[in-house]
């Protein structure tokens, strides 16, 4: 497990204005770590990795089997910055039966009927079982916010241009909507993998120069990568506005993607494993079915 005081680099305070350039992108050591060099800290890292994915698997057999709790983890982050990644490898070792992992889209017609939380209520975790959002909710609150023409024609007439009280309406909406999940046996997890400006054009690069991925590119990516500075602006006033107690916010430095996972691999684990899960207690009367069915297996011929 990586240490808490290291995790605590990345958890976003819940009180006070976040500002993404006190966070490194390009982290990979702590002062401890300074001498091991970047290949020593990589392995450190996979192994950490690792160990995180053997203890989750046993982890997310405990959470389905008490069946009390569910997890939600949302991944938001710039084109580029490893969420496909990040997952792959962060629950290549869950059991696909206990893991449900949704992207979300431009809204349809019919999403854009309802208020803009519905169409991710519907496919929350249910009890037992792991929930990634690729994208989530926030895309409400970043995206939309960057491009408000995407906000829809439907809203109330005063709240058709949006300004500062629309916005701080729909960060209040999110936290009481964590809030009321939380309270209900949800463990939300929220990471913002920051991936610099520099690495996402060299990774935009590699898409380009290596035939197998130039269908990962978009022209949309280039397009959106122009409004880099408002992006980190609509970033900053979420994270500082919905990093709560009960829904905490981690900004993961994503440069390197051997650290980006092994972070939040330690932190969905560490998180899944201090529910005090424990498997059903049998009852007297199951102990003496059980017994009775070992007898009669026992006595087949």
């Amino acid at each position: 497990m990586i240490r808490k005081d290291i995790i605590d680099l990345f958890r976003v305070p819940t009180d006070g204005k976040v500002r993404l350039k006190d966070y490194n992108p390009g982290w990979k050591q702590s002062d401890e770590f300074e001498d091991f060099g970047k290949e020593a800290l990589k392995e450190r890292a996979q192994q950490t990795l690792a160990k995180n994915l053997a203890d989750l698997a046993e982890a997310q057999n405990l959470l389905y089997a008490d069946d009390r709790y569910s997890v939600l983890i949302v991944l938001q982050a710039m084109d580029a910055a490893g969420k496909d990644g990040t997952i792959k490898h962060v629950m290549s070792g869950v059991n696909p039966q206990g893991c449900q992992v949704f992207s979300f889209k431009k809204p349809s017609a019919e999403e854009l009927d309802h208020n803009f939380l519905w169409r991710y209520m519907k496919s929350l975790p249910e009890r037992g079982r792991i929930g990634i959002f690729n994208r989530s909710y926030y895309e409400d609150v970043l995206v939309v916010k960057v491009h408000p023409e995407l906000i829809g024609h439907n809203l109330p007439r005063e709240k058709e241009k949006p300004g500062k009280k629309f916005w701080q309406a729909r960060y209040e909406d999110i936290n009481a909507f964590e809030r009321h999940l939380v309270r209900n046996g949800t463990v939300i997890l929220k990471f913002f993998l920051n991936v610099s400006k520099d690495e996402q054009k060299a990774r935009f690069l590699a898409r380009l120069d290596r035939p197998e991925k130039n269908w990962k590119f978009s022209t949309a990516d280039l397009a959106e990568r122009g409004h880099w500075d408002d992006y980190m602006e609509a970033y900053e006033d979420a994270l500082s506005a919905t990093s709560t107690e009960w829904a905490p916010w981690y900004v993961v430095p994503a440069d390197y993607k051997w650290v980006s996972r092994a972070v939040v691999a330690d932190v969905v684990t560490t998180a899944i494993r201090s529910l005090d899960l424990r498997f059903p207690e049998v009852t007297e009367e199951q102990k003496r079915f059980l017994a009775t069915a070992r007898a009669k297996l026992a006595a087949e011929a």
